[in-house]
């Protein structure tokens, strides 16, 4: 049962990945046959390219601010007690359960009301809006599972608060860290609802995809989602594998 589930899971990567070699030629709805000429020209239909550009630059831009405030946020949480703890908390979780709809309206209306033009930053905006939560939530739990007796260790030896962070914690605290930033940036990546009410004319990849099904998602789109697919799948095992590697160090010191 959990093969079935896994391969049903696949079905829409395989559909992705064969309709890239199709000759779609005005439609890519029908099969028509194989080639390679969409992966010799990934940038041949109109925009696909400027588009998946744009999604980059919105997940890049948004991963790295969400993953300093996450990642700072999260250690306050966890290692401080302070006025207004609980609040905090419950705040970093409400874009989590917020729907999409109403995220994504509700920052475009405050955008409009304060006349802020649609574009790359509101995107941004958005983005960090909802990736900081997933960014607290994954390196919250990797700053719980530190012994504070590693940095007290450190004081002891002279340390100043600030080479104990960066000698002992955030080391310590990198491989959540790094998991937050593969996460947020997937999401950001691939949104479209709250990037379609707050994105006006600027187009990311997902918005592309969403215009052109109407007619058949071109191979050339059909090919990045592939090559996609397989970049994170390669970040994955790579750091599944230098983690694995990390740990036999540590227990075999």
């Amino acid at each position: 049962m959990a093969g079935l589930a896994f391969l049903y899971l696949l079905v829409p990567v395989a559909y992705t990945v064969a309709f890239s070699f199709n000759d779609a030629g005005k439609s890519n709805l029908v099969w028509r046959g194989f080639t390679l000429d969409a992966w010799r020209n990934p940038c041949g239909a109109p925009q696909v390219c400027e588009a998946f550009a744009h999604s980059l630059q919105v997940g890049v831009a948004s991963t790295v601010i969400a993953t300093a405030l996450g990642t700072l946020l999260a250690i306050a949480l966890v290692r401080f007690r302070f006025r207004g703890r609980p609040l905090v908390n419950l705040l970093v979780f409400l874009p989590m359960s917020t729907p999409e709809v109403v995220l994504g309206a509700a920052l475009l209306a405050q955008f409009l009301s304060l006349r802020v033009q649609l574009g790359f930053t509101t995107v941004v905006i958005a983005h960090v809006m909802f990736c900081i939560s997933f960014v607290v939530v994954t390196v919250k739990a990797r700053v719980a599972s530190l012994d504070p007796a590693l940095e007290e260790a450190a004081a002891d030896l002279y340390a100043t608060p600030w080479h104990a962070f960066w000698r002992v914690t955030f080391p310590l605290l990198l491989p959540g860290i790094a998991a937050a930033a593969l996460l947020a940036f997937s999401l950001s990546f691939d949104d479209f609802i709250i990037t379609n009410f707050n994105s006006g004319a600027f187009t990311t990849f997902p918005k592309f995809v969403y215009v052109s099904a109407a007619r058949g998602i071109p191979p050339q789109a059909n090919v990045i989602s592939s090559f996609m697919f397989v970049l994170a799948l390669v970040l994955v095992v790579v750091f599944q594998v230098v983690s694995s590697v990390r740990a036999g160090r540590r227990q075999r010191g």
